[in-house]
């Protein structure tokens, strides 16, 4: 079989799994939805890598020494239907990089992935992904059970935080924070998020 080095040779419509995935050696970073390849937008501007940056460190410092535990790209999160029992890498369609993620069950953890939906992820958009970030990526953590979404906008210096409703499995707007507001986690809510620090040049 020829090594994968070039999206090129790949099928842009074809369906793909993770084990697939694995064996590409590609200089692009890609993602799967549903078995579909998806091409990340080129490497995050200065404004996107900054506020990731602010992010990280805000929250690596409220996440140390505790069971939960911080994850920043890249980092594979596979991503498959939460009734599900634990699949092989065959089985797994969707694998992503979100550009933050929570995970509190350890058991989820392998070496180099997050085995099923992380408990909080945090997208920060950048004017080449967002339709992906909102649509595809929305329905996909929503369908496999990430309990807190958060949206960050840069430009517009705004987050959105959509939480998994438990009755209609369906997210919610939790909240919605701009500028100097601090954001609260639904799931933590003892972390206090100055927005200021995050957007801060």
């Amino acid at each position: 079989m020829a090594k994968i080095t070039e999206l090129s040779q790949l099928d842009m419509n074809g369906t793909y799994n993770y084990a697939d995935y694995l064996t590409w050696q590609l200089q692009e970073t890609v993602e799967l939805i549903k078995g579909k390849i998806m091409a990340m937008s080129p490497a995050p501007n200065i404004k996107h890598q900054r506020i990731s940056l602010n992010l990280s460190l805000c929250l690596g410092n409220y996440f140390k020494h505790k069971v939960c535990q911080l994850f920043v790209a890249p980092f594979d999160v596979k991503l498959y239907d939460r009734r599900d029992s634990l699949l092989k890498d065959q089985e797994v369609f969707s694998v992503v990089q979100p550009d933050l993620c929570v995970i509190c069950d350890p058991n989820k953890l392998t070496l180099q992935s997050c085995d099923g939906s992380p408990d909080w992820i945090i997208e920060v958009l950048s004017p080449g992904n967002s339709k992906k970030e909102l649509h595809l990526k929305y329905d996909l953590y929503q369908e496999n059970g990430v309990t807190e979404y958060w949206l960050v906008y840069p430009y517009e210096q705004t987050v959105q935080q959509f939480v998994l409703d438990d009755a209609s499995q369906k997210y919610q707007l939790h909240a919605m924070c701009a500028g100097d507001d601090i954001a609260t986690p639904y799931l933590f809510p003892e972390l206090q998020i100055d927005l200021a620090d995050v957007f801060a040049e």
